[in-house]
């Protein structure tokens, strides 16, 4: 297949990019410089210098293309996370950035698309676990994925096929928010957000771009990305001190991050999703069942490459 996509250098895209190449698939990558530029084309991929935000130069750009996979984000950095304003600019990427795309599509008659989404859309489950039927929840932080979920969903009722993927918690080298949890793990803190035995779905970066090349030959519909075991907060720090090899001296901020309210909704909710939908549909599984495999690699990664 011919395959664009968008935020191709990005933690998800750098190993999406590669599993797509490596399955045989003909990718073009946008690239906003020209170093970029080059880490595209190292990997297989024709870098394509186009704004996300120019429907014309992007129409242009995909055309005779088979999908378009848009996995475009502007995450804000883990010590701004909890302020509303950090989220302006990923808000503004995934609502008009998403919605560019999929008229872009529509105008170059491209017959598939594969958007990026998040699992922390669902309401809070308890232990229950949440299939893609689950009911979702709206609060500020959400607003740009419901937006390009949205956005998907008219591609899908223009006749284009649709693949959204709800994305568990994205950890492993490149996820900077997960590097910092392994730092804090060395220096013997535990990082618990929200009630101790709620649960968190996750996966790991290089599952998550093996995923992406996989949902290339699914129907569509919208699938849960996870991990094969969510933990539970507490199970999730033990795991981290397990692979770094340092005790959780302290355990934080634990139901005191309920306080924060909708700014740290997305983390506090317990999430038990399960990807058995995508695994049967995609015939894809994760290279690590959990993070407690996951986050062994990931040790093992920052070891070899301190940065």
């Amino acid at each position: 297949m011919r395959v664009f996509v968008t935020g191709g250098t990005g933690a998800v895209g750098t190993r999406a990019v590669p599993s797509m190449v490596a399955a045989g698939h003909d990718v073009t990558a946008m690239a906003r410089s020209s170093e970029k530029a080059r880490a595209l084309a190292d990997q297989g991929a024709r870098p394509m210098m186009v704004s996300l935000f120019d429907r014309p130069g992007l129409t242009a750009a995909i055309a005779g293309h088979d999908a378009v996979v848009n996995l475009a984000t502007a995450l804000p950095s883990t010590a701004s996370f909890v302020r509303q304003s950090a989220w302006r600019e990923c808000e503004r990427v995934r609502t008009e950035g998403s919605a560019t795309v999929v008229r872009a599509c529509l105008d170059a008659d491209v017959p598939q698309l594969i958007q990026e989404s998040v699992a922390m859309l669902y309401r809070d489950g308890g232990s229950e676990w949440i299939d893609e039927d689950h009911p979702v929840d709206h609060y500020p932080i959400t607003r740009g994925n419901h937006a390009a979920e949205a956005n998907a969903a008219r591609f899908a009722a223009d006749g284009g096929r649709s693949v959204v993927l709800r994305f568990g918690l994205f950890y492993g080298i490149g996820a900077a928010h997960s590097e910092q949890i392994v730092t804090l793990a060395r220096n013997h803190i535990g990082f618990v957000p929200g009630p101790r035995g709620s649960f968190m779905s996750s996966i790991h970066v290089a599952d998550a771009g093996d995923a992406v090349a996989a949902a290339l030959a699914c129907p569509g519909g919208t699938y849960n990305v996870v991990d094969d075991e969510p933990l539970t907060k507490d199970q999730h720090a033990q795991a981290c001190a397990d692979a770094t090899g340092a005790a959780a001296w302290i355990k934080g901020p634990g139901r005191l991050g309920l306080l924060l309210g909708d700014r740290l909704t997305s983390m506090t909710r317990s999430i038990r999703a399960s990807n058995a939908r995508f695994r049967d549909a995609a015939n894809w599984q994760p290279r690590y069942p959990s993070v407690r495999e996951g986050y062994q690699q990931m040790a093992r990664d920052l070891l070899a490459d301190p940065h």
